[in-house]
């Protein structure tokens, strides 16, 4: 290079979803369904069919992706274990009022996962920023959210916690439903995309862990309104920084199909086999893991009596997630995702099955089991959702036109029926088996009930998981047969000669 020459500016990363628009020799018939390795289209002999870009990210851009999720899962913590009880006792709102208006807001919360995943693949303000531009829209209504709900002024009633809920969680819905699916569409590699999930869930992993250590850190755990005033100053500030960052950095794929017309959709979703099957792994998985999460802090009190490790219990379980996590990646890019995540609920089954025997004295024993479950975490956070990345391509090869929106407004709603399910299940068995929150000492048979229900039931649950997705028909062959489908079409509809 000539010695006056300044050197080239480094172009921001392309998705490697973003096909050159060559025009293909030929192009087959492929109307029929995609539901096995055998029935996926296979290239014709001596056709000339462009590779799909495999470029790996860089570590940088990678953290860059997954940066918005360590707020946004930090927003968890406080909303659903600091914020019922600050509204119920110390602003004195009561425990009813306060039940009955975070269950309406529950409510609309799983409808507009599925209004979200749809406006996301139809409205594009500015062409390559469908999802970005969404994330960018919802942004401001979740902070007004939190602000409203974390720093509320005296006297405040019912109808501000309401509002203050349904614009938290509309506007966290705005923001993670288009970035899950932006996720899907950064890369059309089927173990890249494994990295792009796992970025985005280990830093949510990550962001719970700050949440439960910052206020201890801070020395304001004893006092609610002091840690929710220094979590939303927190949240204010990283999380507008982390979307600016993401969407600024990174780009998006411009989708030349357009999105089918409704009854057209919906034939595409029923026909649609391996998205059938991951959605009853996926709600199965989502109730297994539910019912311990609901029913950890009563198992941990009443169970065990070690109220004071609680705590310490919940980091040794996120903890492990983070620390494991890159473990699984390597093995999915082994035997694949689907087999990784077989083995990762096989393991949680095996840790969780001496659980209902244990008792008062079995500490150890249990946190032993915490770890091991821990360790599964980040393998049932992530591989899942690389895996509903390739049943978008299942969709798009078949004329969806990208519409990853809504598919993952689809699993977000079936990850909050789950988890509702959880609730709805377990405290009124627990009721019919005997428990009463005013006893000191709990009969037998709800302790037994108890144990059961943390870990008996969700072992149960989990076994047809294993099954459905060890024999998962989309593996990292088959995702590579649907993407040359899907440039071929794409291809074929711009048109452009070589």
């Amino acid at each position: 290079r000539p010695e006056n020459q300044s050197p080239a500016p480094r172009p921001r990363p392309r998705p490697p979803c973003t096909f050159h628009n060559k025009k293909p020799r030929n192009l087959s018939d492929f109307s029929h369904d995609v539901m096995t390795q055998e029935q996926l289209p296979q290239t014709e002999s001596g056709e000339e069919t462009e590779r799909v870009r495999q470029a790996s990210f860089s570590l940088p851009h990678l953290l860059i992706y997954g940066l918005p999720g360590l707020p946004l899962a930090a927003l968890g913590l406080p909303l659903y274990v600091y914020l019922p009880t600050f509204y119920a006792r110390d602003l004195m709102l009561g425990a009813g009022v306060v039940g009955t208006i975070l269950l309406l807001a529950r409510l609309f919360d799983v409808v507009t996962d599925l209004a979200a995943g749809i406006l996301s693949d139809r409205w594009q303000p500015i062409t390559g920023w469908r999802r970005r531009g969404m994330m960018i829209f919802g942004t401001p209504w979740l902070l007004l959210g939190i602000w409203m709900l974390f720093l509320p002024p005296p006297g405040v009633g019912s109808g501000w916690l309401l509002l203050g809920t349904l614009l938290a969680y509309l506007g966290w819905t705005l923001v993670y439903i288009p970035y899950a699916a932006w996720g899907a569409e950064l890369s059309c590699d089927y173990h890249e995309r494994s990295r792009l999930a796992a970025s985005r869930e280990g830093l949510q992993a990550l962001g719970v862990l700050l949440a439960l250590a910052i206020p201890n850190l801070a020395g304001t755990a004893d006092d609610v309104a002091l840690t929710l005033r220094l979590l939303f100053f927190a949240l204010a500030i990283t999380l507008p920084v982390s979307v600016l960052l993401s969407v600024g950095m990174l780009t998006e794929p411009i989708w030349p199909s357009p999105v089918p017309r409704w009854r057209h959709g919906f034939h595409l979703l029923f026909k649609n086999r391996p998205l059938q099957l991951l959605l009853i792994a996926y709600v199965l998985d989502g109730l297994a893991n539910g019912l311990p999460a609901t029913l950890f802090l009563l198992f941990i009190t009443e169970r065990l009596h070690a109220t004071h490790f609680i705590g310490h219990l919940l980091i040794l379980y996120f903890g492990m997630g983070v620390i494991a996590l890159p473990a699984w990646i390597w093995l999915s890019r082994k035997i694949g995702k689907h087999r990784a995540w077989a083995l990762s609920m096989a393991l949680a089954v095996m840790s969780l099955a001496i659980v209902p025997w244990l008792g008062p004295g079995d500490l150890l024993v249990f946190t032993w089991t915490v770890a091991f479950t821990g360790t599964t975490l980040g393998a049932d956070m992530t591989l899942p959702t690389a895996m509903q990345a390739d049943v978008v391509d299942v969709d798009t090869a078949e004329g969806g036109g990208g519409r990853a929106g809504l598919l993952f407004g689809i699993w977000g709603m079936a990850t909050k029926l789950a988890l509702a399910l959880a609730v709805g299940i377990a405290f009124p068995l627990l009721g019919l088996a005997g428990y009463d929150p005013a006893l000191d000492n709990q009969p037998e048979s709800a302790l037994q009930a108890m144990g059961w229900l943390y870990a008996g039931l969700p072992v149960l649950l989990k076994l047809p998981c294993i099954a459905i997705a060890w024999h998962f028909p989309l593996d990292a062959k088959a995702q590579s047969l649907l993407q040359q489908k899907i440039q071929r079409q794409r291809r074929a509809t711009t048109g452009r000669n070589p």
